[in-house]
């Protein structure tokens, strides 16, 4: 089924929200926007104090690090996500894809190959308010012009994002870990510490296996959860943190104070500075702010944020300084952690809470991390992977099984490697720090060409979060050799994965256009083509938005029969989030009408949820009805890369009531004109074609009956309904898929890197990542691949 755009496009009815769905998207949001940032109370602490700085009598070092988390979780996730960031969305979508997705559209710098001017028409293309050149500053304008001219700058600009994205794919494995493992070692306060060695880990460990088992069955059956058990968390950490506020040291405010940092900076020094690789893991989990914002709205993301979770970390943080500020023994090395400030008797039903919100926090990454894995994939910078939507009514929610047991194997090595939080907090630290860094720059570009805003107001955004950040990063960098070195890694091979794709499918898509057959060439063959035309439809999936296919020249030059009818389709992702039902669809003919080849691209945004097979194959053919119903020269059409071809725009089936639908089987009929079908029945050794009622009896051999329901108005000339009675009869008579089976090899000459690129890494990605989507419920009787060798 095809998405219902109400829930994901602003400015639609569901987006013009009552208080009521405000509170309750902010409800929802609770379980699954703020879990990880949520837990950080965890761990923050006894990170920052693992090794570089040390509790002492004088409370300068505690009250310093409360004043940092304090000011840092002020600035970033507050004054830069809330009021800043969360206004850069993607047409109600955000993460670090929907900036890219909003350069792209600004500035012409798009990744995807197989882009069309009239991509451009689409409604969400539109819908931020792209403005005329004339109105942009100068700044700006010399800036979309040099990023347009300069390939090496779009190359940087998506090196810049994927390394963003790998980062937040680092997270996905190291969140769970640190998350897990810390709520589960709240046990080393009521065991010894030999017997806390040996059910640490596999205590987190089983806690992991069982948490990615579940992946398979989806969020939405316990996803009801996750809300009620983050808020139950939220109230208790702050709640236990005004005990220990008002018990321990109610004077515990006055660190909140920035003289607290100097203070603490000119007690502690170097160590100081490499202890804020620990204290930045108060705002981790930050981000998705920002990436989930699909899934709620701006507004409800805002009231969570502001009037529960930031209040209730900022309690739970004095708190536990309170508490420390007066108990300073450091005879164990736990001393320091959560556990120790909560009351004894609350500590095993704090210990559940924790573990549980440990969990939905690591759950919001994990799904995450599909929902980004899927976006990489959709815009052509990652191998396609099988991905399950666990939901058919709740968007977003999808299961990808490579992609799980993955993260489940790095999280255990992690765990099993680690095995305590100084290291695991040090990788997560940097991958949170480099995901906020790489937001920071894409928002500046954000600023001046798409918001059109002054060049001094990008400096200083730059100047104020960009030096937080920096200091923060460089903090994290230097503990490389200490766990750091795990989410560079993480990225390196995610980024190789991605560029090499990315680099493989450009190659391959570029060669297709060097080598496709003109228009002149087919006019050449006449209306025959040179061959036998016999019943059915042929259906030839190709990247190709324009020209015929060199697959098709094979056949032409090599077979002595081929289809009837002819379709060139192609399925390509837009840079846009969604793409309306209405505006699914561009057909158009190749070569002129006698010949009966049409090409139909069907166009997906990077968060669109691609139709079943056979609603799709439905919709498929009800487009190219319409546009032989509707064809006239006033269609709104584009010339396609200089070639005679122009596309019409016709929406999917359930968006077009007013439009040609096709009814299979004895369907119920709603239209006062039919076009009536055929049914094929053999008489000795000769087929034969008659047009037959629905009262008719059956022949002795019976084909799939189909028929179009045409509106009334404007009725069709002859030559339509022929055109529409021809494509009913190749339909029934069935469809033969022909599927490219490519081999990439680099041409000779070719530079070594480009060999191993090309030959080694691309051709590996290839051969191991899945075919298109409707690909693999096709029929193999009914499918033909051709093979070709691509010489790139």
């Amino acid at each position: 089924m095809d998405l219902e755009l109400e829930g994901v496009i602003p400015n639609s009815p569901i987006k013009k929200e009552s208080w009521k769905m405000v509170l309750t998207l902010a409800y929802q949001s609770l379980g699954v926007v703020y879990g990880d940032l949520s837990t950080s109370p965890l761990y923050v602490y006894k990170s920052a104090f693992a090794e570089d700085i040390h509790h002492s009598d004088t409370n300068e070092e505690i009250f310093g690090v409360l004043s940092f988390v304090f000011w840092t979780l002020t600035l970033l996730p507050l004054v830069k996500y809330v009021f800043i960031v969360l206004r850069a969305d993607d047409n109600g979508e955000g993460g670090t894809f929907a900036l890219y997705s909003l350069l792209c559209r600004h500035a012409r710098v798009c990744a995807l190959p197989n882009s069309q001017l009239a991509d451009e028409e689409l409604s969400e293309y539109k819908k931020d308010g792209i403005v005329s050149s004339n109105n942009r500053s100068s700044v700006g304008s010399s800036l979309k012009s040099t990023l347009e001219k300069h390939k090496i700058l779009q190359r940087v600009l998506l090196v810049l994002t994927l390394i963003g994205t790998c980062m937040v794919i680092g997270d996905g494995v190291l969140t769970p870990a640190i998350s897990v493992f810390s709520a589960v070692s709240g046990l080393e306060l009521s065991m010894s510490k030999e017997q806390h060695r040996y059910v640490e880990v596999p205590a987190a460990c089983a806690i992991l296996i069982f948490l990615f088992a579940l992946q398979h069955y989806g969020t939405h059956r316990v996803g009801f959860l996750f809300a009620p058990v983050m808020i139950t968390w939220l109230l208790c950490i702050s709640a236990i943190g005004v005990y220990n506020i008002f018990h321990w040291n109610p004077h515990v405010y006055q660190a909140l104070s920035p003289y607290y940092m100097y203070k603490f900076f000119k007690k502690t020094k170097k160590g100081g500075w490499m202890s804020l690789g620990g204290i930045l893991l108060c705002i981790t989990g930050s981000e998705a702010m920002f990436a989930d914002l699909g899934h709620f709205s701006q507004l409800s993301i805002k009231i969570a944020f502001t009037f529960l979770v930031y209040p209730s970390l900022i309690l739970a943080y004095m708190g536990q300084a309170a508490y420390l500020s007066m108990h300073h023994i450091n005879e164990t090395d736990y001393q320091i952690g959560f556990y120790v400030s909560v009351p004894e008797k609350l500590r095993w039903p704090v210990l559940a809470i924790a573990i549980l919100a440990a969990v939905v926090g690591s759950q919001a990454i994990i799904t995450g991390t599909f929902s980004i894995i899927k976006q990489c994939s959709a815009l052509g910078c990652f191998p396609r992977v099988k991905i399950i939507h666990t939901s058919s009514k709740i968007h977003g929610q999808i299961y990808i099984p490579e992609i799980n047991w993955t993260l489940m194997l790095l999280c255990l090595a992690v765990t099993v490697g680690f095995r305590d939080t100084k290291r695991m907090g040090n990788a997560s630290g940097l991958a949170v720090i480099t995901v906020m860094l790489v937001t920071t720059c894409l928002m500046s570009l954000v600023i001046v060409l798409c918001w059109h805003k002054s060049v001094y107001l990008v400096i200083l955004f730059m100047f104020f979060f960009g030096s937080i950040e920096v200091l923060y990063f460089s903090a994290s960098l230097i503990k490389f050799l200490e766990g750091a070195w795990v989410p560079i890694a993480l990225a390196l091979i995610f980024s190789a994965i991605m560029y090499v794709w990315h680099y493989g499918t450009l190659k391959k898509y570029e060669f297709d256009v060097q080598n496709k057959v003109s228009i002149n060439w087919l006019l050449a063959l006449g209306p025959n083509l040179g061959i036998v035309r016999v019943r059915g439809i042929g259906l030839i999936h190709t990247e190709l938005v324009s020209g015929i296919p060199a697959i098709f020249s094979h056949f032409v030059t090599n077979l002595p029969a081929f289809h009837q009818v002819v379709v060139f389709l192609c399925i390509k992702s837009v840079p846009v989030p969604h793409v309306r039902p209405k505006e699914r669809f561009l057909v158009g003919r190749v070569g002129p009408k006698e010949y009966r080849l049409y090409r139909c691209i069907a166009r997906y945004g990077y968060r669109d949820i691609h139709k079943d097979d056979l609603e799709f194959e439905k919709d498929l053919f009800c487009s190219i009805a319409e546009f032989i119903r509707s064809e006239r020269p006033c269609i709104v059409g584009i010339d396609d890369m200089g070639s005679d071809e122009r596309m019409a725009v016709i929406g999917a089936s359930s968006s077009n009531l007013q439009g040609v639908r096709m009814c299979e089987d004895g369907d119920d009929q709603e239209s006062s004109e039919m076009v009536e079908s055929t049914k094929t029945c053999e008489h000795g050794d000769h087929d034969s074609s008659e047009i037959v009622s629905t009262e008719t009896k059956s022949p002795e051999r019976l084909r799939k009956r189909v028929r179009f329901v045409v509106p009334e108005s404007p009725r069709i000339d002859t030559d339509a309904q022929e055109e529409l009675q021809e494509l009913m009869e190749a339909r029934e008579a069935g469809m033969a898929f022909i599927l490219g089976h490519s081999y990439v090899r680099a041409k000779k000459g070719s530079s070594l890197v480009k060999r191993i690129v090309i030959n080694l890494g691309y051709d590996f990605l290839r051969r191991n990542s899945r075919g298109p989507s409707y690909a693999l419920s096709i029929p193999h009787a009914s499918t033909l691949e051709v093979g070709m060798v691509y010489l790139v």
